[in-house]
């Protein structure tokens, strides 16, 4: 059994908070994100909905673009935290295909991708995540 990083607890907690701000009304599902950069700051995100669906954005898309906004461009872990709104986190809550992409484009693929679970997180890399990933050096 692997050992449990006490940073990366700690952002999975911080992405539990962040998914209490969701705004996710259509779905019901409430996501929240902890996005921690090379700096060492994190940001946090949640998913935003709207009725039109094609608008919405993920929390994960909303932590990286503020970080980069931030003047952010390195990250070495995320941590995701989804499932019912009102309810737990739910085990195995990944980032979407879109915003892998993005994470790859900051990030490299040993990027720590941490994933909410009762009691703790699951751990995997953005290259196992996203393993042919379109990248700014193949353009």
């Amino acid at each position: 059994m692997k050992k449990v990083n006490e940073k990366y607890l700690e952002l999975v907690e911080i992405a539990e908070r962040a998914r209490e701000l969701s705004y996710s009304p259509y779905s019901g599902i409430s996501v929240g994100c902890a996005l921690l950069t090379s700096s060492g700051r994190v940001y946090t995100g949640a998913n935003i909905e709207n009725a039109s669906y094609t608008p919405t954005v993920c929390a994960e898309r909303t932590a990286i673009f503020a970080a980069v906004l931030a003047g952010e461009r390195e990250f070495s872990a995320i941590a995701v935290a989804g499932g019912k709104r009102g309810e737990g986190v739910t085990d195995g809550f990944f980032p979407c295909g879109v915003c892998r992409q993005v994470l790859s484009e900051f990030a490299s693929p040993e990027l720590v991708v941490l994933t909410a679970k009762e009691g703790g997180y699951d751990e995997y890399t953005l290259g196992e995540l996203l393993p042919a990933a379109f990248t700014k050096d193949k353009v």
